[in-house]
């Protein structure tokens, strides 16, 4: 496979060795903007919860997990995953022109590694290919038009659900708000004719 070398537009905006091959497949392949990318990915990994078995959170410059990336690709992006290994099925393609498709842009996903592949060609900051050998566990394709369209009204209906939610939480907080306020007054007012009262049994005493 022939091999390009590209940093997916990072050299504008940074410098240095980074492990930012997630935001670099994804720029090499969509052809879009590297910080815009890496944004977005932080962006995402805002929303990441951690616990024993992940203690830090996805960082688009060092690392990002497959939830994560799964999300923006698919998610935000809409592009479609394509498996080419499965459980107990040992390493059926490998990173090579003989095993990926010849035409079309691919996100392809490795071990430990995100790179892309735009009609039969590598484009990457390093040869990661090993020759030829390198498993391929599957990759994202660009999705046709009525997948993109699905997509699109998939994102509208979400944002739709996600404004319904919002305007239900917003609601609820401001219920409590005004009761919560109720209550104080109530307790103020309780508290005021206890006042009262033990003020007039000692003068009765």
């Amino acid at each position: 496979m022939e091999f390009i070398y590209s940093d997916g537009g990072r050299s504008k905006y940074f410098r240095g060795r980074v492990g930012d091959c997630v935001v670099r497949a994804i720029a090499n392949a969509t052809g879009k903007d590297y910080k815009e990318i890496y944004d977005g990915i932080n962006r995402l990994a805002k929303g990441e919860r951690t616990g024993s078995r992940k203690r830090g959170k996805s960082s688009a410059r060092n690392g990002v997990y497959k939830e994560t990336e799964k999300k923006y690709i698919e998610g935000e992006l809409g592009w479609v995953w394509v498996p080419l290994m499965g459980i107990g099925t040992g390493c059926q393609a490998h990173l090579s022109s003989h095993d990926l498709p010849a035409k079309g842009n691919y996100i392809v996903r490795t071990s430990r590694h995100l790179t892309c592949v735009k009609d039969g060609k590598l484009y990457d900051t390093y040869d990661c290919t090993r020759d030829g050998t390198r498993c391929v566990y599957g990759y994202w394709r660009e999705p046709t038009s009525q997948e993109r369209e699905k997509h699109a009204q998939n994102v509208a209906n979400a944002q739709i659900e996600q404004n319904i939610k919002d305007k239900v939480k917003a609601r609820r907080k401001a219920i409590k708000t005004q009761y919560a306020k109720k209550i104080a007054k109530a307790k103020r007012l309780v508290a005021k004719l206890e006042r009262e009262r033990d003020k007039k049994l000692s003068e009765i005493e």
